[in-house]
Formats: C-alpha cells, sequence, structure tokens
C-alpha cells in the first residue's frame, strides 16, 4: 500500500517518526521554513509522509558533512520542483496569509519603507527584488546600489539581456516574458535584526493610469514568513541562476535573529509617512 501524503501528522507524531526532538522541528520551521505544516483553522501543525521523508533526509545530510540550510535546500529540490513564483510559492506554503488589493502606489511606500529600514539596520544577509521590467529597476537601481554595498547577497530580476553581477551592485537575472515572474512584484530583506517581505502580483487592468495599476498583495514582518519568502526566492533562483542559488545556504546560516515586534513598529512608521507622502519618499523611484 501507498503510503498517504494527506497531512495528518502531528508534531509529536512527526517527532517520533524521525527521532527529532519536537522542539528542533519548530525551529527549524521557524529559522528556515522547514518543515512545512499544514495549518489547521485552530493553528495547529499538520505534517504528511512526505514530510517525515524530508526531515530523515535532511538528517541522512547532515550525517555526510553538510550544514543544516544545505541540507535543507538539498531535500527541498529533491522532494519537488522549484517554486516559479514568490507570490504563489508563500500561498502555497501559508496559506493562512490574506492577500490584499493595493495599487502600485502603495507598493512603492511600502518597498521603500522595508528597503530603508533595512539600510538604517546596516543589514547583511540577502536583499532580494523582483521589478517585471529592467526600466523600473533601472530607475530604482541607485537605491538598490545602496542596499547591496552591506547585504551579503543582492539579486533582482527583471526582463535582463543576461545574468550580470557587477562589482558592488546587486546581481540581475533575466526573466522571460512567459515566466510567471514576469507580471510579480518583490521585495525580500532577511538579514540579522531586519527582516521582511513584501510579494504581489499584478491584476490585469486594461489602460489605468500607471500609480493605479491594481496588485494583490501579501506582506509581513514574521521572522518565519520571511524566512519562507527566502526559501521561495532561492527555489527560484535554483531555476533562473544556479550558481547565484549556491550561494544562499551560506547567506542565510545564521538564521532569523531579528526582535520582529520592534522591528515591525519602526517599518510601520516609516509606512505611514510615506503613504502620507503619496507613496513616494524624496528622490526614490520605482
Amino acid at each position: 500500500m501507498a503510503a498517504t501524503t494527506s497531512p495528518e501528522l502531528t508534531t509529536a507524531q512527526l517527532s517520533a517518526r524521525t527521532g527529532l526532538p519536537a522542539g528542533t522541528l519548530r525551529m527549524w520551521e521557524s529559522r528556515h521554513g522547514f518543515p512545512e505544516p499544514v495549518r489547521l483553522p485552530g493553528g495547529h501543525r499538520r505534517y504528511s509522509e512526505r514530510d517525515v521523508e524530508a526531515v530523515l533526509e535532511v538528517l541522512r545530510l547532515r550525517d555526510d558533512g553538510l550544514s543544516l540550510p544545505a541540507a535543507i535546500a538539498r531535500a527541498r529540490r529533491r522532494e519537488r520542483p522549484g517554486e516559479r513564483s514568490v507570490f504563489a510559492g508563500l500561498r502555497r506554503r501559508r496559506p493562512d496569509l490574506t492577500a490584499t488589493p493595493a495599487p502600485k502606489r502603495q507598493l512603492i511606500a511600502l518597498s521603500h519603507a522595508i528597503e530603508d529600514e533595512y539600510l538604517a539596520h546596516a543589514g547583511r544577509g540577502l536583499v532580494f527584488g523582483a521589478f517585471q521590467r529592467r526600466e523600473f529597476y533601472l530607475a530604482a537601481q541607485p537605491r538598490w546600489r545602496e542596499l547591496a554595498r552591506t547585504a551579503d547577497l543582492a539579486v533582482v530580476l527583471a526582463d535582463f539581456d543576461e545574468i550580470s553581477q557587477p562589482d558592488l551592485e546587486a546581481a540581475q537575472v533575466p526573466l522571460e516574458v512567459r515566466h510567471p515572474m514576469a507580471r510579480e512584484w518583490a521585495v525580500v530583506v532577511d538579514a540579522p535584526g531586519a527582516q521582511a517581505c513584501l510579494a504581489a502580483w499584478e491584476r490585469p487592468s486594461g489602460d489605468v493610469p500607471d500609480p493605479l495599476r491594481p496588485f494583490e498583495l501579501i506582506w509581513s514582518f514574521e521572522p518565519e514568513i520571511v524566512r519562507c519568502a527566502s526559501e521561495v526566492a532561492a527555489e527560484l533562483l535554483g531555476e533562473l541562476a544556479p550558481a547565484i542559488a549556491a550561494r544562499l545556504p551560506d547567506v542565510l546560516a545564521d538564521g532569523p535573529a531579528s526582535d520582529g515586534v520592534r522591528f515591525g513598529s519602526a517599518l510601520a512608521h516609516r509606512i505611514v509617512a510615506y503613504l502620507g507622502g503619496g507613496g513616494q519618499r524624496p528622490g526614490a523611484a520605482r
């Protein structure tokens, strides 16, 4: 009889099947977004047989000498095809997240708030952005040059001609027009002391003014959700730019170390200020 893949196992049952303490399982989920339980309406976690196999595979890889982030990344690649959309990947992994409508001007305000609060923390770690079109990135390039100066890895996606890694700038990864990310807007910052993510897809709208272009948006500054977004970005880069994706486990190896409440409070103040200014901070564009 084939093993069931429905999410029916509790955390205690997964712990018993794998020999890994429940507290360690929760820590892995918080820091690495792995394993990825289904959440019941009451918030309780449920796991499948595939989760059992994936955890055991990580333990085997750890015994072979791999770091925990590298072992998790390899187990995920074996377990399923890589994600091709930050928005859809987050929704699949976190069905509790709610998407809300937002015009482009609100996304600008939120993106700038996230980026600037990251800079205010002198963040390292990962900075990841999806811009749809090269012209949008070029408008924001001076800001992203500053982001890349302190990040361990900065990556941007748009319809570039080829993969490029300029000195002291974000690595540029091209998107084909048919790729799902060609219609998405994303910002992920994942560094000790600074964690936030934004993912949105553009809805068909016809002829509307640029500031009112409609998107559906999810965003968060909760460390475990941000780490989940980072893992989705890593899988996406595994398809588009494997050499860059290979750097992600080392970049994220230290795990999240931010105070979500403190960072979220500072971020909220920036968002209110930028929205009050019509969605633009002085001297910034996207």
